[in-house]
């Protein structure tokens, strides 16, 4: 049974704390944020019949009934958070994405890796059996030429940060912005679909340092790929993989995977749906728990090793942008 210790009181805590209790053999064995957040705090201990709260992190990573810490804070706060636990014994899951930059995330994996411990990123669509599907389906549509991704959300903070505010959404040195946070998403569906690309381009609508939407280009030789993300407009959100024998649609952002359709050149289209849980973080957490409990270390190192994939895609498109997040700043 996995102990989980949850770190952050934000909006994706509030999304795990809403499907956690469906995964028997995941314990919520405490919560930490800090000072401010007492009384939420105490609501949730009472909702979901958390052990213990805590208002110091050091408090949680004492804690001998915890094994496992979910980082749920801003983006930049990651790789400390992770590091601290870490060093502490601590299995960790870090929400996505995993740190502000590649050298943060390689010693973070040299530490786990050390320290026979799991270290894993939170990223739904890698976990989801809609995208296992796809991965499937693929070889139905022969030759690959074209791939887009659109997922476009105007953010509830575009308007303050337009009218001067910094907010974390929009502020580099905490790591924020559309590549960040919701292209993220499309560039963890292509390499894990495709691998790495052969050349990354990103060109970035930036304001006041960051990117508030961009268009990120992935050369696979044989085949084309666009990615936008878009915290500043709204837009349908859809997926297309296109082959020269058919292709496959995904109808919402790829954080999401709903559900799939696919459609050849012969046959009418099919609508695939294998998800047996609503929640789309539900599946990640369960594979999660097995990992953890069967010491799962090769695929661990395999995760890791996406992940490092996916930050080599962002420290490229990053520096075609003339970007500097985090750390760097």
């Amino acid at each position: 049974m996995m102990k989980l210790g949850i770190v952050g009181s934000g909006m994706i805590v509030e999304d795990v704390l809403s499907f956690i209790e469906d995964i028997p053999a995941i314990r919520l064995q405490a919560i930490c944020a800090r000072a401010g957040h007492e009384e939420k705090l105490a609501q949730w201990q009472v909702q979901y019949q958390i052990a213990h709260v805590y208002i110091e992190y050091d408090q949680l990573l004492a804690d001998q009934q915890v094994d496992t810490i979910y980082i749920g804070l801003p983006n930049h706060l990651h790789y400390s958070y992770a590091k601290q636990a870490l060093e502490q014994g601590k299995h960790v899951i870090c929400e996505k994405p995993f740190t502000s930059n590649l050298q943060e995330l390689l010693e973070l994996k040299d530490i786990a890796l050390r320290q026979h411990l799991v270290l894993v990123e939170a990223i739904s669509n890698q976990y989801l059996k809609n995208t296992i599907a796809i991965k499937e389906q693929l070889k139905t549509l022969g030759d690959i030429k074209i791939v887009q991704c659109n997922y476009s959300q105007f953010s509830s903070r575009y308007s303050r940060f337009k009218a001067g505010e910094m907010l974390p959404a929009f502020n580099p040195a905490m790591s924020g912005g559309a590549l960040m946070d919701i292209n993220l998403y499309n560039i963890h569906l292509v390499v894990g679909l495709f691998g790495v690309p052969n050349a990354v381009h990103y060109h970035a609508n930036i304001e006041r340092g960051i990117d508030t939407s961009g268009i990120l280009l992935l050369d696979y030789d044989h085949f084309k790929c666009v990615c936008i993300g878009s915290k500043d407009t709204n837009a349908p959100n859809q997926t297309h993989i296109q082959g020269d024998q058919g292709y496959i649609t995904i109808e919402g952002s790829t954080n999401m995977m709903d559900h799939f359709d696919y459609v050849s050149h012969s046959k009418p289209a099919v609508r695939v749906d294998v998800k047996d849980h609503p929640h789309r973080m539900y599946d990640e957490f369960v594979e999660f728990e097995r990992i953890i409990q069967q010491q799962d270390l090769l695929k661990v190192s395999e995760m890791l090793d996406h992940s490092e994939k996916v930050m080599n895609v962002i420290e490229q498109a990053k520096s075609s942008a003339g970007l500097v997040f985090g750390a760097d700043v």
